[in-house]
């Protein structure tokens, strides 16, 4: 968080509070106690951060990993 697109750090409790939301939600995705957002929450953070939403969130490699295509 010291180095974002907009070139201006933010702390945790800036970045929530420019998101609309708790400052423990930014804290747990920090320590990877959390590793997801609802989309609106994921978007917000990538606006006011001045990044690509796929920078912070990767997309899982397929829709369901523990998942087996249905034999034909």
């Amino acid at each position: 968080m010291d180095h974002p697109g907009r070139g201006v750090p933010f702390s945790i409790r800036a970045l929530a509070t420019a998101i609309g939301r708790h400052p423990s939600l930014i804290g747990h995705l920090l320590t990877g106690e959390r590793d997801d957002l609802e989309s609106e929450d994921a978007q917000a953070t990538a606006e006011v951060l001045g990044v690509a939403l796929l920078v912070l969130f990767a997309p899982p490699a397929s829709p369901n990993q523990n998942s087996v295509a249905p034999e034909k």
